[in-house]
């Protein structure tokens, strides 16, 4: 306050403002209280600015997150599908493919075998008729390229037919016919008749079969125009058409079937430079028809069914069936007999220095014997790389009849004729097996390792349901081959404590010779080829 004339003159607002000590003490708090609550608004304000940005930031990221997952999705589909477009199949489809088909079993028969070809095409005549058939495009799936026979001419009489069928091959560009070759052969490892064939036109594929399964690709089939086929044995080889004894079918307009094994072969066509097998498959490479949902066609005029397998399991995308489940559900199915004609018989899986026993087809067979009564004979080649151990297992099985009433079991080796330089040729190649309402036909040796890691494609025939009588239906016709050969003069019937001389090892542990079949330590595994 100001003195004023002798008296307090009384203080303004203006001079009170600025001054927080001179103001009327009950107007602070209300200064106070209106402050904080106008300062409490705004921080309100701000926090709830904040959470809407933070809300719509996390909208966002949740948005670009579901983005990133979605270009994963699409990029793992691109980089690790097989075929995610598919194939163009010459608009061929389920409804409107042929089932109306001619069959004929063809068969290499050596020169100086004395064994008929009755019932049976020579192989070499069948591929130069599918050569002859083809219009449109060839695809080949071969375990080896070896048909420069040039060598081996002035040796052999017939070793002339691979380079013939080398010719024909090299002839099918002219004809405007498209060469395709799915390979398991190195590309970095000299191959001849690919490096011809590539140079009049013809498409080459390798797999990389060491990467992918650490195995070897074993298949061995023909697929011409998508309507014919060739499935067995024989593979590329000068060998196969002249010193062995090969056999397969050919299948003539049946694009039902032949579809469903260009999809294995379209399987291996899209592998190439893969060093991984995809986790995806496309659609277009899942069976058509298997074990359980079969073909129905008619074979010959015979009502039968169909189906093409494939193995290992790596290779089979959804519904295909493996080689082995296919033998071992002909195996259940037997009533009568069961005949096997094969190369190799060695129920072993090698790994390493070590081997251990592998049960799948072996134990099916024994429960045929014991259990089921059905007759069983198995014809196994006899030559240099016949492992000693396939002797020893082979009497395993036939031990288990000879003190069992109602058990029918026999082996017996064929044995090729033996050359003046000791080597032996005639070598008895089959891979197949015929029941009495069944035929199996595949690429693979009896081998463990065989069906484990190695890539091959097998073929499944049957009698229709209720097809009674002997008419000459595939698998009459098979089991006749069959028959031809157990009786011939090449066989060797298997006896105690008399080993058919086939190999240049003959060592044999004297408990297994017994019979017992366990756990077995042998080198690095069986010498088996293609």
């Amino acid at each position: 306050m100001e003195v004023r004339h002798g008296r307090l003159a009384p203080v303004g607002f203006e001079q009170l403002k600025g001054r927080p000590d001179l103001a009327p003490t009950a107007a602070r708090p209300a200064a106070s209280v209106y402050s904080t609550v106008q300062q409490q608004d705004y921080l309100a304000s701000v926090w709830l600015s904040k959470k809407e940005k933070l809300e719509h930031s996390q909208q966002k990221c949740i948005v670009i997150f579901a983005l990133v997952c979605c270009f994963a999705v699409l990029v793992a589909l691109i980089f690790s599908a097989v075929d995610v477009l598919g194939e163009d199949e010459d608009g061929i489809n389920e409804e409107n493919c042929s089932k109306n088909c001619q069959i004929v079993l063809v068969e290499n028969i050596p020169e100086d075998i004395s064994i008929s070809h009755e019932g049976t095409m020579p192989l070499t005549m069948g591929l130069h008729g599918l050569l002859d058939l083809a219009q449109k495009s060839v695809e080949i799936v071969s375990p080896l390229w070896a048909l420069n026979s040039t060598d081996h001419e002035s040796r052999f009489a017939r070793a002339n037919q691979g380079q013939l069928l080398l010719q024909r091959l090299m002839g099918l560009k002219a004809r405007n016919v498209h060469l395709k070759v799915a390979n398991g052969i190195p590309k970095n490892i000299s191959t001849p008749e690919l490096t011809r064939l590539t140079n009049y036109g013809a498409e080459v594929h390798y797999l990389n079969m060491t990467a992918l399964t650490n195995g070897k690709l074993h298949s061995s089939f023909w697929v011409v125009d998508r309507k014919h086929m060739y499935i067995g044995s024989a593979g590329m080889d000068w060998r196969s058409l002249s010193t062995r004894k090969e056999l397969g079918v050919i299948i003539y307009n049946c694009s039902c079937l032949v579809l469903d094994l260009h999809r294995i072969f379209s399987l291996y066509w899209q592998l190439q430079f893969r060093d991984f097998v995809p986790a995806i498959w496309s659609k277009r490479l899942n069976a058509l028809y298997n074990k359980e949902r079969t073909l129905g066609l008619q074979l010959n005029g015979t009502n039968t069914t169909a189906y093409v397998l494939s193995s290992p399991d790596a290779f089979c995308p959804k519904d295909r069936t493996r080689d082995i489940e296919a033998i071992l559900r002909v195996i259940q199915e037997a009533k009568r007999f069961i005949y096997i004609s094969i190369t190799d018989y060695l129920p072993l899986v090698f790994s390493n220095s070590h081997s251990k026993y592998w049960s799948r087809i072996d134990g099916m067979l024994r429960e045929a014997l014991i259990l089921k009564h059905i007759k069983i004979h198995l014809l196994i080649s006899c030559r240099e790389q016949t492992h000693p151990l396939t002797f020893n297992f082979a009497w395993s099985l036939k031990s288990l009849c000879m003190e069992m009433s109602n058990c029918s079991m026999e082996v017996r080796f064929f044995s090729p004729r033996l050359q003046e330089d000791g080597s032996l040729q005639g070598i008895n190649h089959h891979r197949y097996m015929v029941t009495d309402n069944s035929v199996y036909i595949g690429n693979f040796d009896w081998v463990g390792n065989e069906f484990l890691y190695n890539a091959g494609a097998g073929l499944v025939i049957s009698k229709a349901v209720g097809l009674t009588g002997k008419s000459s239906t595939v698998v009459e016709q098979m089991k006749a081959v069959f028959d031809r050969d157990w009786y011939s003069a090449y066989t060797k019937t298997l006896q105690p404590n008399k080993i058919p001389t086939c190999s240049t090892i003959t060592v044999f542990p004297s408990s297994l010779l017994k019979g017992q079949t366990g756990h077995v330590e042998h080198g690095n595994g069986p010498n088996t080829s293609v």
